[in-house]
C-alpha cells in the first residue's frame, strides 16, 4: 500500500504535505534497517499500519492553531509525526524512554524540515511541562499511563474537546477501562478507515 491511500483520506493536503508524507516511506525504510523502529514485516504496510493509523486521531479532532500536545512512548515518531505533518500550527513534543528511537524522531524531523515537532529522551512521568493533549500509540495501560502524565494536561481548553488524553488501542479493552474506572469516550476507528487492520482498533478519549 503506498501514500495514495494517506491522500485518499485526506484530500485537502498541501502540496507539500503530500511531499512529506511521501519521503516517510523511504526514510523509516532506510532506518529501519539500521535500528528496528517498526516490526520488519510492517515495514511495507508502513502507510497503513502507522501512519493512517496515527492519523486516525486527526479524524476525531482538528487541533486549533498553537495547541500543545505530547506523544507519549512515541518509539520512531507515531502518532505525532504524522500529525505534526497534517497540522503545521500545533506543536508536537515527541518522548521515549529508548534513546536510539528519539534519534531516529530526530533525524525523521530534520529530514523533513518539520518545524513544529521537538523531542526528547526521557521517561512519561519525567516531562516538564504542561500540554492540551497527551496522546499515545499502544503504549502502557490506560490506567498506568493516566498516573504518569494526567498532572501535566493544561487547565484551559482551546480546542472543540476539553483537554486530555487520547488513546489509540486496539482489541478487547473491557477489563483495561474497568479497572481504569474514570469516564472515557471510546470510538471505532473503523469508522473512519475501510481497511481490515483497522477492525479492532479504537481510540479511547479521556477528558481531564
Amino acid at each position: 500500500m503506498d501514500v495514495s491511500v494517506v491522500y485518499e483520506y485526506f484530500p485537502t493536503l498541501s502540496e507539500k504535505q503530500k511531499s512529506q508524507f511521501q519521503q516517510l516511506h523511504p526514510l523509516y525504510s532506510d532506518w529501519n534497517s539500521k535500528i528496528n523502529v517498526v516490526s520488519r514485516k510492517d515495514i511495507d504496510q508502513l502507510y497503513v499500519r502507522h501512519i493512517l493509523h496515527s492519523l486516525a486521531i486527526a479524524k476525531f479532532i482538528q487541533f486549533a492553531k498553537g495547541t500543545k500536545i505530547l506523544d507519549i512512548g512515541t518509539g520512531g515518531g507515531f502518532p505525532g509525526v504524522p500529525l505534526a505533518i497534517l497540522f503545521p500550527d500545533v506543536h508536537f513534543h515527541l518522548v521515549d524512554s529508548i534513546g536510539k528511537k528519539i534519534k531516529v524522531v530526530q533525524e525523521v524531523t530534520h529530514a523533513l524540515e518539520l518545524q513544529n515537532i521537538t523531542s526528547e529522551h526521557q521517561r512519561a512521568e519525567k516531562v516538564k511541562g504542561q500540554f492540551d493533549f497527551v496522546i499515545s500509540r499502544a503504549v502502557a495501560k490506560t490506567k498506568l499511563l493516566f498516573q504518569w502524565t494526567h498532572q501535566k494536561i493544561r487547565s484551559n481548553d482551546s480546542n472543540q474537546l476539553e483537554n486530555g488524553h487520547i488513546l489509540l488501542k486496539g482489541g478487547d479493552l473491557e477489563d483495561e477501562m474497568k479497572e481504569f474506572g474514570r469516564p472515557y469516550q471510546q470510538k471505532d476507528i473503523s469508522d473512519f478507515f475501510v481497511e481490515d487492520f483497522f477492525e479492532t482498533k479504537k481510540i479511547m478519549y479521556i477528558p481531564k
